[in-house]
């Protein structure tokens, strides 16, 4: 299977019990900032730039669990800035597994190999390692001569301890598709066991024109698509064939709810109009009708998967082609 079982079990379990339950809005995904710090700065990122006046503000080790155990989804996304920067994170990861949570820790690598002396593997935790391109690409991205080496002997590392581990990869509009693709031939040979693929999203607080617009995006994918058939991609088949065009999705923001230092942020993991000091406000709250594409500018562009990967979920049961597609490329 592409996945472990028990993921498997868990989410299938959580979306049959809210659908059964008529519950119409639910969370996939807490993505959890414990700390904006980071130890790079990339030209790409919007976080460093949209928090710049509170990156050094950190939660509490009890502010982040109340936030794991106020969220019922399944999946926890410890993410940042850079969760090794976070003083708490083994306490924070052995506590999110104990409630028997999932954990996808995002990390840049630059941090990991030391850090994988304080973790063990187990069968709900996931690495998702950033790598945007072989080395010279890849360090050009991240902004410092060395990243693309000490990620990649960290990935050694991990494997050989028995570690799951995905990599997290960003089409951006100067991205070479075929050094993508000898990206993730190096990365299977090393054992990584899935990869995640999604364009980029053009920050307001990001100036680069670093970022694809929608047409752009579609022609780039129809290329990411054609590798999903050759590597074990970790992004589902209808997100990319979303992604050149082939599908329709409205976009779900409360399907990723994003908790950081300034409280629940509405009403996306990208945009930014509010934070509320609950899960429940933050839910309650947000006028979700007013957002996605043609409704508010801000969207017009946007097919980032922390929108629509979730979008997923609500189609699969509306055509049984689809669902055989989705159990098909589960099973592979």
């Amino acid at each position: 299977m592409r996945f472990p079982m028990r993921l498997n079990y868990d989410l299938t379990k959580y979306i049959v019990s809210n659908k059964l339950n008529k519950v119409e809005k639910y969370p996939l995904v807490l993505m959890l900032e414990p700390t904006h710090l980071c130890n790079l700065a990339c030209s790409g990122c919007g976080r460093i730039r949209e928090y710049a006046d509170t990156i050094q503000d950190m939660l509490t080790l009890q502010q982040c669990l109340d936030s794991v155990d106020e969220c019922p989804a399944p999946v926890v996304t410890i993410t940042g800035g850079e969760p090794f920067l976070y003083p708490h994170i083994y306490e924070l990861i052995d506590a999110v597994l104990e409630r028997g949570k999932h954990i996808y820790l995002c990390t840049n690598a630059l941090l990991l190999e030391k850090a994988l002396d304080h973790m063990k593997p187990h069968p709900n935790f996931i690495l998702n390692i950033h790598m945007d391109g072989m080395e010279e690409t890849h360090d050009r991205i991240l902004e410092r001569k060395g990243t693309f080496k000490i990620a990649i002997e960290a990935i050694k590392k991990a494997k050989r301890l028995g570690f799951r581990i995905c990599t997290n990869t960003t089409i951006f509009k100067e991205t070479d598709l075929v050094e993508i693709e000898m990206l993730f031939s190096h990365l299977r040979d090393l054992g990584v066991d899935g990869f995640l693929v999604a364009p980029g999203f053009g920050y307001e607080a990001v100036g680069e024109k670093l970022f694809l617009e929608r047409r752009e995006i579609q022609k780039k994918f129809e290329q990411v698509y054609e590798m999903s058939k050759r590597f074990c991609f970790y992004s589902t088949p209808m997100y990319l064939r979303f992604l050149k065009g082939e599908k329709q999705l409205e976009c779900t923001p409360w399907g990723n709810p994003t908790r950081n230092t300034r409280g629940w942020k509405a009403p996306c993991y990208l945009i930014t109009d509010a934070h509320y000091p609950t899960f429940k406000e933050m839910m309650e709250k947000t006028e979700w009708e007013k957002y996605g594409v043609g409704k508010d500018s801000r969207c017009a562009q946007c097919m980032m998967h922390c929108g629509f990967e979730p979008s997923v979920v609500a189609e699969i049961g509306k055509s049984w082609k689809d669902m055989w597609e989705m159990f098909l490329w589960n099973m592979t």
